[in-house]
This record gives C-alpha cells, sequence and structure tokens, in this order.
C-alpha cells in the first residue's frame, strides 16, 4: 500500500505540475491571441471572463460526477481535454472557434481542479501528515515552466501553433501513461466516518456527514478564505505590472519582475510550508501566511519607488502562497465522509475571487487611486484571521488536532507525522 501511495502522490503531482504549465501558457499569451483572432479590447473580457466562469460551472458538475465514477477518473479524462483545448486556441481561425476552445478549457479546468484536490486531499488523509503544500508547489513550479516558455515564444515571434504544439505533444501521453497510477485513496471521502470516532452530541455538521451531504454554513468561512486569496493572487497577476510602471515610475523591463518575483516566492513558500504546518500546525501557518500577505500589500501601497513594490509584491507572495492549500485540506477534515463534495464547492470560490479581483482592484483606482486600491486586497487577507479557526482538526474525529493515522498506523500510536 506505501508503494502505491507513493505512486499515486507522484502521478498526481505531475498532473499538477502539467496543470501549471497550460495555465500559464494560456494567460501568458493572451496579447497574441488577441492579436491571432482579431480580437477587440471592448471584447476582450467577455473571453477572458468566460473561462472562470465556465470553469465554476465544471467544478459544480465534478461534485455530481463523483458520486458515480471517482475522481481519478475525471482527472484521467478532464486534463487531456484542457491540453487539446489549449492546442485549439492556438491553432484556430476563426472568432468562434477561439471561443469553442476557451469554453472547452474553462469547462475542463474545473473538473481538473476540483478532482486533483480531491485527489490531494485524500491521499493527505491515507498519509496522516500534510502534504498538500507540496502539489501546490509543483503547481507553481509547472506554471514558471509554462511563463518561461510563453517567454520564449514571445521574445522569438513564434506562432501560437508553434509555441503550443511541442507541449503538448510532450505532456498528453505523460498524463495518460500517469494516470494509471492515480489513487483514490479511501474512496474520495466518500466513506463513512465510523461512529466510533465521534464525540456524543451530533452537530449539524455530523449530520450531513452521515448522510454523505455537506453544510454550507459549515463551509462558508473556508469559501471566504478562498475568495479572499484569490482576490489577493488575482491583483498581483493582473495588477502589478501596472502598478509599477503607473504609479512608480519603473521602467517596462522592471514592470515584469513583480510577477515572476511573486511566482518563485510562491513555490519556495509552498515547499518549505508543509514542514511548517507538521510542526505548528495549520492555524499557525494561516495566520502567518495572512500577516506576511498583508504586510506586503501595505508595502506596496505606501512603497516610494519601484524596488520598494516589488519587495512589496514578493512578500505578498510568500504569505498567500500557503492559504490555499491549507483551505482545500481543511474542508476535506471538516467533512472527512462528503470531502469530494466540500472540495468541488470550495473550487468554486476559487473563480469567484479571480472574477471579483481584478475588476475591483482597476475600479478603485480608476475612481480613486491605485495606492488606496492595494489596501482592499490587505484588509480582505487580514479577514482571514477571523476564520483562522476553521483549519482546526478536530479532535473529536482523529484525536490531539493532527492528520488521521494511516491505515497500516493503526494500533502502532503512529499519527504518521
Amino acid at each position: 500500500m506505501t508503494e502505491v501511495l507513493r505512486r499515486g502522490r507522484a502521478s498526481l503531482a505531475f498532473s499538477f505540475f502539467t496543470q501549471g504549465v497550460a495555465f500559464a501558457l494560456l494567460v501568458t499569451r493572451i496579447p497574441a491571441i488577441q492579436d491571432r483572432y482579431g480580437v477587440s479590447d471592448a471584447l476582450l473580457p467577455a473571453f477572458l471572463a468566460a473561462v472562470p466562469v465556465l470553469a465554476g460551472v465544471g467544478s459544480v458538475a465534478t461534485e455530481r460526477l463523483v458520486k458515480r465514477i471517482p475522481p481519478s477518473r475525471v482527472l484521467r479524462w478532464s486534463q487531456p481535454v484542457v491540453l487539446l483545448a489549449l492546442l485549439g486556441v492556438g491553432t484556430g481561425e476563426r472568432m468562434a472557434g477561439l471561443g469553442v476552445a476557451l469554453a472547452l478549457f474553462g469547462l475542463a479546468v474545473g473538473a481538473l481542479d476540483a478532482s486533483m484536490n480531491m485527489l490531494g486531499v485524500s491521499l493527505q488523509r491515507e498519509y496522516g501528515r500534510s502534504i498538500m503544500l507540496g502539489f501546490h508547489a509543483v503547481y507553481s513550479l509547472g506554471g514558471i515552466v509554462g511563463a518561461s516558455l510563453a517567454w520564449a515564444g514571445a521574445h522569438w515571434h513564434l506562432e501560437l501553433r508553434v509555441s503550443y504544439l511541442p507541449v503538448v505533444l510532450v505532456l498528453l501521453p505523460a498524463v495518460l501513461v500517469g494516470s494509471r497510477w492515480y489513487v483514490d485513496a479511501d474512496g474520495g471521502g466518500r466513506a463513512a466516518v465510523p461512529e466510533a470516532t465521534r464525540a456524543t452530541g451530533a452537530t449539524e455538521t455530523d449530520a450531513a456527514e452521515r448522510s454523505g451531504g455537506v453544510v454550507f454554513k459549515a463551509l462558508l468561512p473556508l469559501c471566504l478564505v478562498m475568495t479572499f486569496a484569490y482576490i489577493g493572487d488575482s491583483t498581483v497577476s493582473n495588477w502589478s505590472a501596472k502598478y509599477l510602471q503607473d504609479v512608480l515610475g519603473s521602467s517596462e523591463q522592471l514592470a515584469t519582475v513583480p510577477y515572476n518575483v511573486y511566482m518563485v516566492t510562491t513555490l519556495l513558500g509552498r515547499a518549505i510550508g508543509d514542514l511548517g504546518v507538521r510542526r505548528y500546525g495549520a492555524v499557525a501557518v494561516v495566520r502567518v501566511g495572512a500577516s506576511v500577505a498583508a504586510a506586503g500589500f501595505a508595502v506596496v501601497a505606501v512603497a516610494p519607488g519601484a524596488w520598494a513594490g516589488t519587495g512589496g509584491f514578493t512578500l505578498v507572495g510568500l504569505g498567500l502562497c500557503v492559504l490555499v492549500p491549507q483551505t482545500f485540506a481543511a474542508a476535506g477534515r471538516l467533512f472527512p465522509g462528503a470531502s469530494d463534495a466540500a472540495v468541488a464547492r470550495l473550487n468554486v470560490f476559487n473563480y469567484v475571487g479571480f472574477l471579483i479581483g481584478s475588476p475591483l482592484v482597476g475600479a478603485l483606482g480608476d475612481a480613486w487611486s491605485y495606492r488606496g486600491a492595494m489596501a482592499v486586497p490587505m484588509v480582505l487577507v487580514l479577514v482571514t484571521f477571523r476564520y483562522a479557526s476553521s483549519f482546526t482538526p478536530r479532535p473529536d474525529r482523529y484525536g490531539g488536532g493532527h492528520e488521521r493515522p494511516r491505515t497500516a498506523d493503526v494500533g502502532r500510536g503512529s499519527n504518521g507525522v
């Protein structure tokens, strides 16, 4: 079983990496896509907004799908669709073709994101220790690789099809082969929690688990944290370059640095984040992450120059990077008997935050000031403190606030940490 879990973890990590590459290749080549299809500036926001909206639809559909088929099967077939849709974006000729390709990309991304995190949550439960941040670290690495490939394509003025085709030809067969080792672990969280692990006096959440359901009221704090985290993330990805160039007076070349640094610090923070969770607990890591991210936005808001602003965005990356993976993990702990449904619903708020963040900062920047607009994600991230207790493992389930012991460790007194 240990070897099966190791293979499952490695294959799932590669899936996260592949998704990071694919998404970065799409979003970093938006100007080239716009030029290829002749999409006007007025129409472009509609195309861009359609992707997260349809991704939310895909995530909701996945919640229903996994009641009939395992999440591993959803992931096995949604990831190739994402890669083929990316290729469709790069090879199409007409605007209608672009719309179809982006629609398929959005729907498949929603199913992909939900099923990947479902498998990550159930694998973490089987491992008995924090591993979710590692999966998201690999996603960040994929994003860096994808952005670098996109830069190379733009630098050498390569057509989109020339940039995308080799990537798809390499990754598509690799993910199909790797999908053989996906592990649904304990059934994706659909197995009932033994009555012996429950405390006396059932709560509303307990009752929902016994019926395989999710109480949205109990999940709401985590949904808000997910939304706030992605508002912060979309602020950096959409506005960091403009902020440095227009507000802090940087050169065009320097204005590209903050997002690249943000991605690198996100990778580093997630790479070591699991160790912090194992040593200090999820609540402490989330509180430190929220504090660092809020401090970063504060530095950006008052920065006297471009390098200070870059330092602020660096702090934002170090802080925000732990929130999303820990939010998924907390949902799995909150509803261990229905973690698939909890992850699918929580994943929708990924796209809600993305949709809200960029227009919100832009509207406030135009109506007031971009410095003042940076205070909004700062305040929202700080609100995470209000919900930090939602990240505490429930002792009545696993004992001592740790992850649930692995099956092989039951009876030996080990919590797997």
